[in-house]
């Protein structure tokens, strides 16, 4: 299994932040030789989805046999996650068997990492740029390791935004592509909706389609949906390239959820199979389904793509007794999209059962907006541990305890404990305790830094 420490390089350059901009991550590719030219690309951004889009892309391509490299963030147990290469259907058959495989080893992290701090010392004694962010140097890793490896085609999601995030240098991406749209990081991206949209929609190229989530399908007010649909079609029209919106609400209702738990859909008198649950994900593959299409990808490739993807922390069932469930799930769209999820795959087991939320969250999410999704989609929390993921970023325990408080009233059933490892040991055993469902959720961070605790607690993989 690969190693999951983070390179030193990029150690240093977590207190830079967040620093929107083309600059430097233009400066720092010219001295590497512009290795992002050398590959075929899908860009992906969005708010909610990119992750299971890129998911599926990936996965269909892999089935048509190319070298894909995903490019994704952020990692759940392994910061070697974000960066992966999955070479052709032989490769998306070891993937399955083992979600370590493929990831960037820790001599090849070491190998070129070493030759972008070259390059970025190079870039600052020169005057050419102020210090890159932590996010431009892993980017500017994961071209140069895709260019080397004579990749097929990258698959590659956007960190934050669109317009200016690093990953935008690319040219002539085969599609690009819009996911579900909400309203994130409105102090970076805008305070509207239309805003944020058009920051998304920055990845647009002239000469590249662009195939988007159909707005009527996302979680967001009319008016938002007429919004977001306008501002993408002014976009595109500004490019002067093709926009298709992809979903169907009648594939979206007709889904259905195996023993085994799969979930069917049928899509253009195709009947798909996925284990990525939940009707939002309906979305998301459609989605990934129109844009492969756009990249010639053959039918039976599509199809076998759907059905082999793989997306670790999106309503993963770790265990049935007691049942515990895995999301990272960290805005309000999301929240009401897994207990609608939840309801459906559990034959709407968690409606009216209590459940025990086991939380850790970003600050700068809509912590209350979430909690308050979860509450109106029937999740009966009466017990909760709040802790804090290791992040500087995180929502301290006892002020997220404080918002869980106020939406549930549940003083006297709820604790907060820092550790996340020590939250999950104790959530956990409560729930072998007196049955109650666990739902652990609140940030990737968080379920990144518990899932393998949770698999040693269960003794056992997902289901």
């Amino acid at each position: 299994m690969p190693e999951s420490k983070v390179p030193d390089l990029l150690k240093g350059a977590l207190k830079f932040g967040i620093k929107p901009g083309l600059e430097r991550i233009t400066a720092l590719m010219d001295l590497l030789g512009n290795p992002q030219d050398s590959f075929k690309s899908v860009h992906i951004a969005g708010t909610n989805g990119k992750g299971s889009v890129a998911t599926f892309i990936s996965s269909i391509m892999a089935a048509s046999d190319k070298t894909v490299g995903v490019f994704t963030s952020p990692y759940l147990e392994r910061f070697s996650e974000r960066i992966r290469i999955i070479d052709g259907k032989a490769g998306l058959d070891k993937y399955i068997a083992d979600d370590s495989y493929g990831e960037i080893s820790s001599v090849d992290l070491e190998k070129y990492s070493a030759r972008v701090k070259e390059a970025r010392e190079k870039m600052i004694a020169g005057g050419m740029c102020d210090e890159p962010t932590e996010f431009e140097l892993i980017t500017a890793i994961c071209f140069l390791y895709f260019a080397e490896k004579k990749i097929d085609v990258a698959v590659l999601e956007v960190g934050l935004g669109g317009r200016l995030d690093s990953t935008n240098i690319i040219k002539d991406p085969l599609v690009t592509v819009i996911t579900a749209m909400g309203l994130d990081h409105t102090g970076v991206l805008g305070n509207t909706i239309s805003e944020i949209t058009g920051e998304k929609a920055g990845i647009f190229k002239e000469g590249s389609p662009a195939v988007c989530f159909d707005p009527d399908l996302m979680l967001l007010p009319e008016e938002m949906k007429q919004d977001v649909r306008a501002t993408l079609i002014s976009k595109a029209e500004e490019k002067g390239i093709p926009l298709s919106f992809a979903g169907s609400k009648e594939a979206f209702d007709g889904a259905r959820f195996t023993e085994d738990g799969h979930m069917e859909f049928t899509y253009e008198d195709t009947i798909y199979r996925t284990v990525l649950n939940g009707r939002h994900q309906i979305g998301n593959a459609i989605t990934a389904i129109e844009a492969a299409k756009k990249c010639g990808v053959s039918s039976e490739a599509i199809k076998e793509g759907i059905a082999l993807a793989r997306w670790k922390s999106r309503a993963e069932i770790m265990s049935l007794e007691p049942a515990v469930i895995l999301d990272g799930g960290h805005n309000p769209q999301g929240a009401m999209s897994l207990g609608e999820t939840m309801n459906d795959i559990l034959g709407g087991r968690l409606r009216g059962k209590p459940v025990r939320l086991l939380m850790g969250a970003m600050a700068d999410k809509e912590i209350t907006g979430v909690l308050e999704a979860y509450k109106t989609c029937g999740l009966n929390i009466k017990s909760a541990v709040a802790v804090t993921p290791d992040n500087p970023r995180s929502e301290p325990a006892d002020v997220l305890a404080q918002k869980i408080n106020y939406v549930y009233n549940i003083s006297d059933n709820l604790e907060v404990c820092p550790d996340p490892v020590e939250g999950t040991r104790l959530a956990y055993s409560k729930c072998v305790e007196d049955g109650m469902i666990l739902l652990a959720t609140g940030s990737l961070y968080l379920t990144g830094q518990i899932r393998a605790e949770l698999k040693g607690l269960i003794k056992c993989t997902t289901i």
